[in-house]
């Protein structure tokens, strides 16, 4: 595998035979996790670095591929998710650095449940083949999430405090 498909498939996790979009989320909410504990000024720094290097390592992967891939290869390529799960982590590490296993879980949950109701319906309905518009989709679909999971943590502050 050549280097560009190894970190646009997070090191072989969009090879996972199922739920590979979960898995490459994954990275983001442990780090999140376990920097909760350790040192949680660091969180927003990190999260920071997820969105920049998912960002990154998906349109490296994409441009090296090109279309030359088959579909099913070409949903390898989920490094957009790394990103996208970043994101949101990064959102409530900025606005609401509290409660670090409930946020982390409730951050993982609204994500995979946008990018896969929202997102992923989208760029099925949009024919949106670009891969800089299924980057972005996923980037705003990490931004909605981020801001439920922050609305949610206001509102619901027992669970949270």
């Amino acid at each position: 595998m050549k280097k560009d498909m190894l970190l646009a498939t997070c090191f072989g996790m969009g090879k996972l035979p199922w739920a590979p979009g979960t898995w490459a989320s994954l990275p983001p909410v442990v780090m999140y996790q376990v920097l909760g504990y350790l040192g949680p000024a660091f969180n927003v720094y990190v999260m920071g670095l997820f969105v920049v290097a998912g960002s990154a390592m998906y349109l490296g992967g994409a441009l090296s591929a090109g279309r030359s891939l088959a579909p099913r290869a070409q949903r390898q390529i989920v490094a957009d998710k790394l990103a996208g799960q970043g994101l949101t982590m990064f959102i409530i590490a900025l606005l609401r650095p509290i409660e670090i296993c409930n946020s982390m879980a409730l951050g993982f949950a609204l994500f995979r449940l946008v990018d896969v109701i929202a997102v992923d319906l989208f760029e099925r309905h949009s024919g949106a083949d670009s891969d800089l518009r299924i980057l972005m989709t996923t980037l705003a679909g990490g931004a909605a999430a981020g801001i439920l999971s922050v609305v949610v943590i206001h509102m619901l502050p027992a669970y949270f405090a």
